[in-house]
Formats: C-alpha cells, structure tokens, sequence
C-alpha cells in the first residue's frame, strides 16, 4: 500500500483485531494486483490470528468488503457493502500457517459478492453444493453466517463495519436452518460448537438428540423464517384443452430442493405465512387461504392451499422422480424432475431422485 494513501478504513479493522489480540503480528496474505484492474483475488488481503480459546483455531478476517481508504459511495451509514468476514477453523498443534483453501473460501465469496451484488447479513446461508474444503473427506458442503461472538460492529470514517462469520455446516443442517431459522440452529449447537469454530471432521450436530428435539420444536411453534428460496429447477408448463385430449398444467421441481420445500410449506402455510421460489425465468408464490386455486400469469404462478392441502403436498414432495395431482387443485400437477449435482468443472457427481 502506498505509505500516502488514506487508510482509515483499514486502521479500524486493525485496531479492533488489536483489542483482541493484542501485539500478535497476523499471518497476512495481500492481493498484488486489484480485482479492479483484472486480477483474480477481489479482496485486498486476508489476515489470520492463532487463537487459543474457547479451543485453538485459527481467526480470520478479510479487508475488502468495506471502503479500507477513502470514502466512495453515497451511504454514509455503512463502510462499503458493511461488512467483513470472519472465518474460524480448528488448528492442529504442530500447524504453523493457515490452509490455503480457507483463503481461497474466503476471496470466492468476495467474487460472489462483488459479481452478484448480493450482501450477507447475520442469519443468511449458502448451500455450496460440495464439501466446502474441495476433495476433503468432510459432511460440512454449506455456509451460515452470524455475528462474529467476539467482535461487534465499529464505526469507522467510512461508516459502519459489522463483522459476519462464516460457519461450515452440514447439509441437514442446513435444512434444519431453512425450515426454523439460521440463529436459532447455531444457538442450540453453540454448546458443541464454541465460538462457532468450523471442524472438518466432526459428524452433523442433529445427531444429538438433545439438539434435534430442540430444532422440532421450534420449527413447531415458531415456523420457518424463510419467506424465499432460489430454485434453480423450477419451471411452469400450462397445459393444454383440445377435444380428444387434454393435459395439465405442470409445476417442475428439481429433487434436490423438493424435500425442503416440502418442509417449508409446513413451516409457512400452516403458519400464515407464504413462500416464494425464484427461479430462472418464473417466480411462484405459496400462499395461506380458505379456498385452494391457482393463478398463473407470464412470469409468475400464484397457488393458494388452505391447511388440508399444504400437509398433502407437503408429505408429496419427496426427493425422487414423481408426478403429484391434488384433488383440491384440478388441471395442475407438480413433476419432480432428477437433479444432478455437478463440480467446478462440471462433471457430474452425484444424481438426486
């Protein structure tokens, strides 16, 4: 960096990791060229601390995310996107430099970001569809993010500067987070996961029946707090009247995500709640009524269930290969298509349904 510049963006990020650690000289890992002028990394640098306690890991912290010089956008409130990421990993005792893939995680969420537009926020997740340390022998394939338990939210010059931690966690997990709600899952494992330290190696925390229990009930009594998800296989056929044949109008799922929206219908619907999937070209909203129906339009289909309905198909939609036909709703059928998981490279590896 130029010893001229105006860091003051950067300097609070640095005196707050000071507040907690005191003299400790970070391992840090800078960007040579900018995202700005083609280079591959978006964010300026990575900074990594050896922390001993509640267990020893490794504290990461990113600069990039938020103005670390001087101030360029119109919101004066918040410091760039307004926020850093954190990121905790187990260390082992003879380990003395941080593993290059959990930088690697980290400069891929700031090509999200940066590319998408998309910010995080405490409470949001993100299904990575694959063991989020590439070819690790792991169950941990999605992110959650919380506020960071040791750093709370700065002012800076810029603005304000939250600091949001990202959280490995398994694929049930996940679902337990979307069908309840993300903070509330991380507050019932925090007793076997202090300070949300990520572990590779350990098994799903619903494999504790004292946390499984405790997910049930408040997806029971509270619902599920997600009111979107993206669906990437998710389309709509309207169907077709002639005089010797007609078919109906058809609702396409991919499985992967038919089990979960299965589950959220109980978690929204039969509280009063709606549900809307995103796809690709059409959007389709769930919505809590007396009388089922259905509207579709161009680029958006409305279905109305009253409870009858809504645990009917909930207890439908399954993760394999099937067509559902409701009486409540004559002329629509839902299909569930196969859903293939693919990696980086795309090949295919794994088929669902």
């Amino acid at each position: 960096m130029n010893e001229e510049a105006n860091t003051t963006g950067w300097d609070a990020i640095d005196r707050e990791m000071s507040r907690l650690y005191g003299d400790q000289e970070p391992k840090h890992y800078g960007t040579i060229l900018p995202y700005s002028l083609g280079g591959q990394d978006p964010l300026d640098g990575i900074s990594v601390y050896k922390s001993e306690e509640p267990a020893p890991h490794w504290h990461f912290v990113t600069y990039g995310f938020t103005e670390l010089y001087d101030k360029e956008s119109d919101n004066a409130e918040e410091s760039g996107y307004g926020f850093e990421l954190t990121f905790r990993l187990t260390r082992g005792e003879e380990e003395e430099e941080p593993p290059a893939w959990a930088l690697n995680l980290l400069q891929n969420m700031g090509r999200y970001v940066f590319n998408s537009g998309n910010i995080f926020r405490s409470g949001d997740y993100l299904d990575a569809n694959g063991p989020i340390c590439l070819g690790a022998d792991t169950l941990l394939t999605a992110l959650a993010f919380a506020e960071d338990p040791e750093l709370p939210a700065i002012d800076t010059p810029n603005g304000q500067v939250q600091f949001l931690q990202m959280v490995g966690i398994t694929r049930d997990e996940l679902e337990a987070m979307q069908t309840w709600n993300t903070l509330g899952v991380l507050s019932v494992c925090l007793d076997h996961m202090p300070h949300y330290i990520t572990d590779l190696s350990r098994a799903s925390h619903l494999d504790i029946p004292a946390i499984s229990e405790a997910v049930q009930k408040g997806m029971q009594e509270e619902g599920s707090n997600t009111g979107f998800l993206y669906v990437d296989q998710l389309a709509w056929e309207t169907g077709k009247k002639g005089w010797f044949s007609k078919t109906p109008s058809t609702l396409k799922l991919g499985a992967k995500q038919a089990g979960i929206i299965g589950k959220l219908l109980q978690g929204r619907i039969l509280k009063g709640k709606s549900l809307t999937l995103i796809g690709p070209e059409i959007r389709v909203v769930f919505e809590a009524g007396e009388k089922p129906g259905c509207e579709a339009g161009e680029d958006e289909v409305r279905l109305t269930l009253d409870e009858v309905t809504a645990g009917d198909l909930s207890r439908k939609l399954l993760p394999k290969e099937s067509v559902i036909e409701l009486s409540a709703l004559p002329g629509i059928a839902i299909q569930i298509v196969k859903t293939q998981i693919k990696d980086n490279e795309g090949n295919v590896v794994e088929v669902i349904g």
